[in-house]
């Protein structure tokens, strides 16, 4: 079989990135053929069909009002995209078509593309696209499903979505049309990483096709066993405000131990002021971006890891890898993070926003005794096993590729 691999960036950048070459591998191991379709940008991985990547197009930043206009059209619907997707899709003769991101900058017009040619089409959904024209469902820090059944324009009147009220009209503009286009029942089947994410989707009445919640997956290779226990709390992810990285550093005033962030993103300079502002730059490292060897350094010599997540998480990659290595893991009760864990036995759920609860948990778990913090570390690896297993995903992925292309529903 034959799979078109679909996602706005081609090169590792979040959980999104992750699932779409994770699965890739994944296909490529059980005897099939995987093809892409993504966005040129410098930091792509190599890849065959790079010549019909659609052309980089940048929202952010200062720009003419023409350039805004131009912007504005390709990110609801992208002729350059239909047709390099249509050309690839002639050339290549893909069984099926399996999206990840595709919002802003591939736009519907690769599922009509698609739908065209006669091919089924997946989407796995990561964020909340769909549903909510900034797609993380928060308006000025604060959960907000305003969107939900289908009217945009609060996107506009609450400014939600990167300080601009011109980008939130042109977010705003974007879902409506996908809404009233029927895009979505386009699609044969969507995925949901989390049953919380199932949820929403289906309350918005936006979808009417089949759902199927099915977690992620953690790489095929991936060492599952108890580490020894280490010393210090890690965080590891993107530092951006949704992460709830303001409300850790504040529970870190109550925490007797030191907090290793591994990362990068928006929220650099903001996270060094605030440390020097606590007066806790002796509990408290910045340890940049990590991948590969060095992050695994670095979770091996965590004690716990910590997700204080204040968005509607899809999964949270973090959540599984960290138990994978048998780390207890706090995380707040954001989307489908709570999912991932058995609360009491494998880590602690708190609230979000909460910093007093997040340092409650955290004390809890650092100064746990070694035997029960064995059997919480041993009990964390069962857990990723069960759930994050990659090759019982494989075998059902595959299961319902086969399904769609024979005509089945």
């Amino acid at each position: 079989m034959k799979v078109l691999l679909v996602n706005k960036y081609h090169y590792i950048r979040g959980g999104s990135e992750t699932y779409y070459f994770g699965l890739a591998e994944l296909l490529r191991n059980a005897g099939h053929e995987v093809i892409f379709f993504a966005m040129e940008d410098a930091r792509n991985l190599p890849c065959a069909q790079s010549p019909y990547f659609v052309s980089n197009v940048e929202f952010n930043g200062k720009q003419s009002v023409a350039a805004q206009l131009k912007a504005a059209a390709r990110m609801v619907y992208s002729l350059e995209a239909k047709k390099k997707f249509s050309r690839l899709i002639k050339d290549e003769k893909p069984d099926v078509v399996h999206i990840n991101l595709f919002h802003r900058v591939l736009t519907a017009s690769i599922i009509d593309a698609a739908k065209k040619h006669g091919i089924p089409i997946i989407l796995t959904m990561h964020d909340l696209n769909i549903l909510c024209p900034n797609h993380t469902m928060l308006a000025h820090g604060e959960i907000c499903e305003a969107c939900l059944y289908g009217n945009y324009w609060h996107c506009v009147r609450r400014v939600c979505f990167k300080k601009s009220r011109l980008k939130c009209l042109m977010a705003a503009i974007e879902s409506w049309y996908n809404k009233r286009s029927g895009l979505y029942g386009k699609i044969n089947l969507i995925i949901t990483p989390s049953a919380f994410y199932e949820g929403l989707l289906k309350e918005s009445g936006i979808y009417n096709n089949r759902i199927l919640h099915l977690k992620n997956f953690l790489p095929d290779d991936t060492q599952y066993g108890v580490n020894e226990r280490g010393s210090y709390v890690l965080y590891y992810g993107r530092l951006s405000w949704e992460k709830g990285l303001m409300t850790l550093l504040r529970a870190m005033r109550q925490i007797n131990a030191k907090l290793l962030i591994v990362g990068s993103g928006p929220m650099d300079e903001k996270i060094q002021s605030t440390i020097v502002d606590y007066h806790i730059e002796n509990r408290v490292e910045l340890a940049g971006f990590q991948t590969g060897e060095a992050l695994r350094k670095s979770l091996h010599g965590a004690s716990v890891v910590v997700i204080p997540s204040e968005w509607y998480e899809a999964s949270g990659y973090t959540a599984c890898e960290a138990q994978a290595a048998g780390k207890p893991v706090v995380v707040t009760s954001a989307g489908g993070l709570p999912e991932n864990i058995i609360d009491g036995v494998t880590g602690i759920v708190c609230p979000m926003m909460d910093e007093d609860a997040l340092a409650e948990a955290l004390n809890r778990l650092l100064e746990m005794n070694d035997e029960d913090y064995q059997n919480m570390a041993q009990d964390a690896v069962i857990n990723a096993h069960g759930l994050f297993d990659a090759r019982q995903y494989a075998d059902r992925i595959v299961w319902e590729y086969e399904k769609l292309t024979m005509g089945g529903t």
